[in-house]
C-alpha cells in the first residue's frame, strides 16, 4: 500500500503536519510519500492519498483546489482523506466558517473522502508587512502554534488502521 501525503503550504506549518502525518503512517507500516502539490506528476502508484492545504480566509490554497479539480476521478477510486490547517489565536474565537472551506469540503465528499479534519494552525515565525507583524504581536505567544500534534498522529494511526482493515 503506498500513500501519497500532498500539501499546499504557504509559510511551512501545513507542511509540518503533512511531514508528520506521513511520518506516522510509516511508523504503523505504511509506505508514505510526503510531497507538496507542485512536486506531484500524477497519482499512478499510489493506493491512497492524503491532502491538505493551509486556509486563508475561508479557502484552500489554489493549487490544493487545482490538484482536487485535476485529480478528482482518480481520487473518486481511491481511499482519500483531507485536512485542513489554519487557525490560530484564542479557541474561544474560532469561527468555522472561516476555518471550513465549504465548497472544498463538499466536493471532497461528493468523491468519497473518507474523513476532513481541521487542525490548528502557527502563525509566521518571521512575519511578513505590517498586518502579519500586528498579528503576531497581538497573540499572546502560546496561542501562536495551535497545532496539536497529539491529534494529527490519531489522525494519521486512523488512516493506517482503516487502510490496513481495507487490506485484509
Amino acid at each position: 500500500m503506498e500513500v501519497l501525503v500532498a500539501y499546499a503550504s504557504k509559510r511551512g506549518s501545513t507542511a509540518e503536519i503533512a511531514a508528520a502525518v506521513a511520518e506516522r503512517l510509516r511508523a504503523d507500516g505504511v509506505d508514505a510519500e510526503c510531497l507538496e502539490i507542485g512536486e506531484v506528476g500524477g497519482l499512478d502508484g499510489y493506493d491512497a492519498v492524503v491532502l491538505g492545504s493551509a486556509v486563508y480566509m475561508k479557502r484552500w490554497r489554489g493549487e490544493a483546489r487545482h490538484f482536487l479539480r485535476k485529480h478528482g476521478k482518480e481520487l473518486a477510486g481511491m481511499p482519500f482523506w483531507i485536512f485542513s490547517s489554519g487557525p490560530v489565536g484564542d479557541p474561544a474565537e474560532d469561527d468555522a466558517a472561516w476555518t471550513e472551506p465549504r465548497k472544498i469540503v463538499a466536493r471532497a465528499e461528493e468523491l468519497g473522502a473518507r474523513d476532513h479534519v481541521v487542525f490548528g494552525g502557527r502563525m509566521p515565525t518571521d512575519p511578513h508587512g505590517p498586518i502579519e507583524k500586528a498579528m503576531v504581536n497581538n497573540t499572546p505567544e502560546d496561542l501562536r502554534d495551535r497545532r496539536d500534534w497529539d491529534e494529527i498522529r490519531a489522525w494519521a494511526d486512523g488512516i493506517a488502521a482503516e487502510l490496513s482493515r481495507a487490506a485484509n
